[in-house]
């Protein structure tokens, strides 16, 4: 079956020129062609040609630029993702600019290099051809909205089905996974889809509260129990009668508070600091870490006991580097979001800034993406995001990987998908990695995944 090549649109009120790029291009390209402004936008809007070739200089006007911005402004506005590189004079460089300024892709200076203008075009059909794929990911069916959280992945849609089961029984639940994953999105989650629903969502992020007022924040005090103890205080606990307590960064609580916290998910019952009454509360309790729970145990500085108190189930939330295409899916939401919010509805990530998106580790995860996003939309000049506004590395800065970095990037994705298949038993994923028990230890200390992950 004959490929089909895309289509390229050569406005120029020169035949000649018309003719000789046709030549030059038409081994990679369908070229079509027009000599005015009424041409232009008539073939434009026929042969819908994903990047268009534009003289400034078009009759009746040819020494000023107005019938091609004119020809520009018709053009956008019937595909704004359509790309348009101007062909411009160098005493046009001025209304180049101007015309990049309208939403022009580029601009390429007179007479034309057909070797830079080759690999201009080849730049930007496969931009293109990216944008497309994210557009096509937008709308693809398998991107799923859940409870407020968006994912296309199968690491995630399964995560998904874990959150409805767990949340129709009232155990604890121990959410892992790192800064900026949405773990306290998932435990709100957990307590929409149960029975609790209509009772309070209270959160508590363990490490921003100083640790000699932890205590009282969580269990409350009497009157008198403390300096400026001047009232009786109710705790968060007690706050979340009837619902659900979420502890975000549970291994920063102190080993003391750690009593506390295991009588109380033993009996439902607490005594606020300073009280003797006994009070029955009945909460569920979920927590989250981004810490190694199990090395905290073997150190001391975690209960073992409260641990597997917690841990009835456990939900491990994959980074987004290891989602597939999520990260595009939610730089598109995110993007359609905050452009919305501000009154720039027609931008759109141009250029670099897909490939950077798609390339980036984000180590912050989705909470990194949101707000680099929204940064980007307040920065942003004309209708694209550029690298820079993301302040994204260049793709030519992130392709300077070595042979070593590589391997190891996809050695440890191997493992750690193997952990997450099988629970974390390591003879399990040993046999699927190949590899025995032994060489398996050995991967995760060279890769440094801590064992118990």
């Amino acid at each position: 079956m004959k490929e089909t090549k895309p289509t390229l649109l050569i406005v120029d009120d020169d035949e000649e020129i018309r003719t000789q790029m046709k030549w030059a291009l038409a081994k990679d390209y369908e070229i079509v062609t027009a000599g005015d402004r009424s041409q232009a936008l008539e073939m434009f809007l026929s042969s819908k040609p994903v990047v268009t070739l534009l003289d400034l200089g078009l009759p009746p006007s040819i020494n000023d630029p107005t019938e091609g911005l004119a020809a520009l402004s018709e053009m956008s506005e019937a595909d704004d993702s359509a790309k348009i590189i101007i062909i411009s004079g160098q005493g046009e460089r001025e209304n180049a600019i101007r015309a990049i300024g309208m939403g022009a892709y580029d601009f390429i200076s007179k007479p034309v290099d057909m070797d830079e203008l080759k690999l201009v075009l080849r730049r930007c059909f496969y931009v293109s051809e990216l944008e497309n794929e994210v557009q096509e990911l937008r709308e693809d069916s398998s991107a799923k909205v859940f409870e407020g959280m968006i994912a296309g992945s199968p690491e995630m849609h399964g995560q998904f089905k874990m959150i409805r089961k767990v949340a129709k029984s009232d155990a604890p639940v121990l959410i892992l996974g790192e800064s900026g994953t949405g773990k306290e999105m998932v435990a709100n989650a957990i307590h929409r889809q149960s029975s609790l629903s209509d009772g309070p969502f209270v959160a508590i992020n363990c490490n921003a509260i100083p640790e000699n007022l932890i205590e009282s924040e969580l269990f409350g005090h009497e009157k008198g129990t403390f300096t400026n103890a001047d009232s009786q205080r109710k705790g968060l606990i007690e706050g979340a009668e009837g619902g659900t307590l979420f502890l975000d960064e549970i291994g920063e609580l102190p080993l003391s508070v750690q009593v506390k916290l295991l009588r109380f998910l033993q009996e439902k019952r607490l005594q606020r600091v300073g009280g003797r009454t006994e009070l029955k509360i009945d909460a569920r309790v979920v927590a989250a870490t981004n810490a190694n729970l199990e090395e905290a145990v073997s150190q001391g500085s975690f209960r073992e006991d409260l641990y597997y108190r917690l841990a009835v189930v456990v939900l491990r939330l994959p980074p987004l580097r290891e989602r597939g295409n999520d990260v595009s899916v939610l730089a598109q939401t995110f993007l359609q979001q905050f452009a919305e919010e501000s009154g720039k509805k027609t931008l759109s990530f141009a250029k670099e800034a897909i490939r950077a998106i798609i390339r980036h580790p984000w180590p912050g995860n989705v909470r990194e993406l949101k707000n680099r996003v929204q940064r980007a939309v307040i920065m942003a000049e004309g209708k694209r995001i550029g690298g820079d506004d993301l302040e994204l590395k260049m793709e030519e800065e992130q392709t300077k990987v070595t042979l070593k970095v590589a391997r190891e990037k996809l050695e440890r994705e191997m493992v750690q998908k193997a952990l997450r298949s099988h629970a974390g038993t390591i003879t399990a994923a040993a046999a699927e990695l190949g590899i025995s028990r032994p060489t398996f230890y050995e991967l995760m200390d060279r890769l440094d995944i801590p064992r118990g992950s």
